[in-house]
């Protein structure tokens, strides 16, 4: 049976620690106090209603002990409340409660009983702080004391580079295997094996447009958009759409440009994230980019051409006169259209993006050595 843990809110002077131990109609709890540890047990009312609670907190350094004549740790039973009184050992401020730096969820800072810690505040007066500490009540819950909260907005986005890696290896580790087994044959069943964990991927692709919305990174939005929309409309409305595509050679080399792309990018992003510069990492990204883009253009455009008969046969996506709306829109004469985009500006476009960061990112670095 696993004990929940209470509330504990903690305060502190250079001489003494407090605790606060959230829980109601507590009768005789069962406190432990030694050298560096608390271990606390007691049934009362709490978060999780009237249980067993109990609690162990390695402290960061030693308290008093009465063996020497010292004030003995006080403990108070209120109705509302169990609250500890702990004598430090040595009169110093403690940067957390903690000996370990990864802080429980369920500590936290009792800001009533708050001293600074130049001690100037006086037990008398009533505190607002607020008032007297701007900016400190949202520096302490960010930071609690000593510990380094991570930042779910960092967490979140390692979670998703991590996520998007192992899908795109997952389907470089299919076609590789089937290859390796079947040959030259896999290729003809490429969509039917990896084509849902693909599209899957790519959807998931759109939150990179999002991030730079809500601050989640940095840059535009505009190229992010284009990038993973392109792809998209080659996925889902040239392949997806038509399974006499889906069975051409060109899907494979198609599906392994991709995924040979994403298994780099990722990595390098989750680098980036932690600030992390690994050369190799950034030379691969910033590089592998001069063959595999031109080459993952003419594939896509190599679909888009080879559909054009397809949709001319099928009229799929193409609206024809008359209708209600008085619109008429031939998909096929928007293949070639878009196939003109693609092939020339698209790819010029994309490639002059991706020269200027390689520029920024490989550039050698400037050592100025002072004469001596």
């Amino acid at each position: 049976m696993i004990v929940p843990s209470p509330f504990v809110y903690w305060a502190q002077t250079d001489k003494c620690i407090t605790l606060k131990i959230d829980l109601k109609n507590v009768v005789n709890p069962d406190v432990n106090i030694s050298d560096n540890s608390i271990k606390f047990s007691g049934k009362g009312i709490g978060a999780h209603g009237e249980t067993q609670y109990g609690f162990n907190l390695d402290l960061f350094s030693s308290l008093k002990s009465n063996d020497d004549g010292n004030q003995a740790p006080t403990v108070r039973v209120f109705e509302n409340r169990v609250e500890l009184v702990l004598q430090k050992q040595n009169a110093s401020w403690w940067p957390r409660l903690t000996a370990q730096p990864q802080k429980p969820a369920w500590l936290k800072i009792n800001f009533d009983l708050w001293k600074s810690e130049d001690g100037q505040d006086s037990d008398d007066e009533a505190r607002d702080v607020m008032r007297d500490y701007p900016g400190m009540y949202d520096r302490l819950h960010q930071e609690e004391m000593g510990y380094r909260k991570e930042d779910l907005k960092k967490v979140y986005l390692v979670i998703y580079n991590l996520f998007q890696f192992i899908g795109f290896v997952y389907v470089l580790a299919v076609m590789g295997v089937r290859y390796a087994k079947l040959e030259y044959e896999s290729v003809s069943d490429t969509y039917e094996h990896v084509g849902p964990a693909m599209k899957f991927l790519q959807l998931m692709q759109y939150l990179e447009v999002m991030h730079p919305m809500f601050g989640y990174t940095k840059g535009g939005v505009l190229v992010p958009f284009l990038q993973v929309s392109g792809r998209a409309f080659v996925l889902f409305a040239m392949i997806e759409a038509e399974p006499r595509i889906q069975t051409k050679p060109v899907v494979f080399y198609l599906f392994l440009i991709w995924s040979l792309i994403e298994i780099v990018r990722y990595p390098f992003y989750i680098s980036q994230i932690y600030k992390k510069e690994i050369y190799i990492l950034t030379w691969l990204r910033y590089t592998m980019w001069i063959p595999l883009y031109p080459l993952g253009i003419l594939c896509e455009s190599i679909v888009i051409l080879r559909n054009v008969p397809y949709f001319e046969e099928t009229q799929r996506f193409t609206v024809s006169l008359p209708n209600e709306w008085n619109f008429a829109f031939h998909f096929p004469s928007f293949l070639r259209i878009y196939l003109l985009v693609l092939t020339f500006p698209g790819m010029f476009f994309v490639m002059s993006h991706m020269h200027k960061l390689r520029t920024v990112k490989l550039k050698p670095k400037v050592v100025i050595k002072k004469s001596k």
